[in-house]
C-alpha cells in the first residue's frame, strides 16, 4: 500500500504512514446526502485523520471501514 502522510498533533510533525484505512462520512442536507472522504490510522496511540478528494479515496487499495 502507498504511504500518505498525516499530520500528527501530539508528536507536532508530519508521519508517513502504510497502515491505513478509508472511511467515507455522511452528512444529511435538505438536497440529499454529501458525503466526506477521509484516510484513518493510528500512529504510537493518536488516531489520525487526513481528509482527501473523492478521487484520491476511490483511488486508494485500502480497505473501507464505516464511519
Amino acid at each position: 500500500m502507498v504511504e500518505v502522510e498525516f499530520y500528527n498533533v501530539k508528536k507536532r510533525k508530519k508521519v508517513k504512514i502504510s497502515n491505513y484505512t478509508k472511511v467515507k462520512y455522511p452528512r444529511t442536507t435538505d438536497n440529499g446526502v454529501q458525503y466526506r472522504y477521509a484516510f484513518r490510522c493510528e500512529d504510537d496511540g493518536t488516531k489520525l485523520t487526513k481528509f482527501c478528494s473523492e478521487k484520491d479515496w476511490n483511488a486508494s487499495a485500502a480497505p473501507e471501514t464505516k464511519a
